[in-house]
């Protein structure tokens, strides 16, 4: 992916629902801002540049003022795009905006409030979207949860919102595959959206509001890829940063192969700054600003 402005930095990537790439930039010192906020998600505004690639640049939405944090980035429908700060506080009596929608001019359309604790987001080709949330999310930090403040939004630890940011659906507390304490990946696939949790690590998919669910022996994967009953589990604890656990969803488990070794083309040891991104049937490997894309055949045959 070639940089839009000369010294331009990439603050955040994340793959789209048509296998693009998306990419925020900003200039070094904007970057360094933008990510090193840990705790508000929202500060002085900032300039900042949202590329899509496929492989080469197809559109870019610039935004003169962004102020959100730590920001997921995904793409929208009409050519505008969606940003998220990862964090949320409640105080005085009213929660912080963390959510943006932008049109492709760059113009800010309407805000919203999704929640504290935001692992992922992920947008639907019908411009829906699906937020993951990790445990500050789920049981409550930032004045979420106390004893006079509302229950964290994301307490169900899987929402999927309209296009207006209102919630149209909860992942079920008490649902057959237990409930979410931190989900670690997700992958939405067309309007489907499947995540994988603990505390027990299921493998469920979410199709038209009905949950299937398979039960597996794999444990800290951060990223999956499907491809119909085919599912590949990346990552793990400790040396299992960069596993590759292939297997077959059938009746009630998740059939695993043996584990193998993601590794670069050359046969060079994934770089630890890597970011993984399973989006439907591919992994999207982003190194700096080298982009690699690594469909289902290929996972399953390392």
């Amino acid at each position: 992916m070639v940089a839009p402005f000369q010294d331009a930095e990439p603050v955040r990537v994340a793959a789209g629902s048509e296998g693009e790439l998306v990419v925020v930039w900003a200039s070094r010192e904007n970057a360094d801002a933008l990510t090193a906020r840990t705790v508000q998600p929202e500060a002085a505004p900032v300039p900042v540049h949202v590329a899509t690639y496929s492989p080469h640049q197809a559109t870019m939405v610039s935004i003169v003022g962004q102020p959100l944090a730590h920001s997921h980035v995904q793409p929208l429908p009409d050519g505008g795009v969606l940003l998220v700060g990862a964090r949320c506080r409640w105080r005085d009596g009213t929660a912080e905006s963390n959510a943006a929608v932008y049109d492709a001019d760059g113009e800010l359309l309407r805000k919203g409030v999704l929640g504290d604790g935001i692992a992922d987001v992920q947008t639907t080709p019908s411009g829906e979207t699906w937020v993951s949330y990790f445990d500050e999310g789920v049981y409550g930090n930032f004045g979420w949860g106390e004893a006079e403040t509302p229950a964290p939004i994301g307490s169900p630890g899987l929402i999927r919102f309209r296009s207006d940011l209102s919630i149209a659906w909860r992942y079920p507390y008490d649902g057959e595959f237990g409930a979410i304490s931190d989900c670690y990946a997700l992958n939405v696939a067309g309007e489907d959206a499947w995540a994988y949790y603990y505390t027990d690590f299921p493998i469920v998919r979410i199709r038209a509001a009905a949950v299937a669910g398979w039960s597996t022996e794999v444990h800290g994967a951060h990223a999956l890829v499907v491809a119909d009953d085919r599912v590949v589990l990346v990552g793990g604890y400790g040396g299992d940063r960069h596993r590759l656990v292939a297997g077959r969803i059938q009746g009630e488990v998740f059939s695993a192969g043996r584990p193998a070794q993601l590794v670069m083309p050359d046969g060079r040891p994934v770089p630890r700054s890597a970011t993984l991104l399973g989006r439907g049937s591919e992994l999207h490997v982003v190194v700096g600003q080298s982009w690699l894309k690594l469909g289902f055949e290929d996972l399953d045959a390392r």
